[in-house]
Formats: C-alpha cells, structure tokens, sequence
C-alpha cells in the first residue's frame, strides 16, 4: 500500500510551475553571466601578457590603458548584475522573490521576465529613481553655490 501511494502523482500547482520556470529563467541568465565574465577575464588576461610593453610610445601607453579602463568596467557591469542574479535565486530559494522591497506588492511578471533580478515594482522603482535624480540635482546645486561663495 505505501508503494502504490509513492506512485500516485502530485498535482503541481501553477506556483509551483511559476517557480521552476523563473528558476530556469534565473539560472540561465546566470549561466550566460558567468561564461561571459569568465571568457572575459580569460580575454584580458591573454591580451596583456601578449602586448609588447617596451618600446611603446606615450600615446599607445594611454590608448591600451583606455581600452584596459573600458574592458575593466564592462568587466565589472557584467560581474555586478551576475551578483544582483546569485541574490534573486537566493530570495527565490527563500520565497522572498517576486515582492517589491518598498511596498511589499507582488512585481509584475512582465518585468521579472524583463529584469528578473528586479527588486521593486516599477510604480516603486520610478519613485526611487525620480528621488536620485532629485538629490543628485540639489547636490549639484549646493556644489555649485559653495564654489560661487568660495
């Protein structure tokens, strides 16, 4: 009897389903992240033993620096949103994903399949952006009125 009861099927629900499906999602997107920073590293690493260092002009120095700076921030924009992916399955694993950070509402589908590392609803999201734009103008104000009285 506790075997046949073993075989019985379990009716998934759709949250179960919602899951596996934003966990494929995370996961995927975590797998691209990681192969491109790794074959990045790997890129920048190769590039600069086999650059001839001696011999080289001021304006050749300051040309692959600007490139190193270029590919270093590339580096670490890719490295930072691998990182905002590792945190979303962490709240996945945690039944903490989906939910606005702010308000707590559920984030819209829509934009989990945009962004699936979003943290706030777009409603949220606009607010905190308008609020940065804001401090960093009033910032730019006080800055610019303290070098005028200085």
């Amino acid at each position: 009897m506790a075997q046949a009861l073993r075989r019985i099927p379990v009716a998934r629900s759709q949250a179960d389903d919602r899951y596996e499906e934003l966990k494929r999602l995370l996961e995927a997107r975590r797998d691209v992240l990681a192969h491109e920073v790794h074959g990045r590293l790997r890129g920048v690493r190769a590039e600069h033993e086999s650059r001839p260092h001696a011999g080289a002009d001021f304006g050749e120095v300051a040309d692959t620096d600007m490139q190193d700076d270029i590919e270093f921030a590339l580096l670490e924009m890719k490295a930072e949103t691998l990182n905002k992916v590792h945190e979303a399955l962490t709240r996945l694993e945690h039944g903490r994903y989906g939910h606005c950070h702010d308000c707590g509402d559920e984030i819209a589908e829509a934009r989990l399949r945009a962004l699936p590392f979003a943290v706030r609803c777009t409603p949220c999201e606009t607010m905190r952006e308008r609020d940065v734009l804001r401090a960093q103008a009033e910032f730019r104000r006080g800055a610019a009125l303290f070098e005028a009285r200085g």
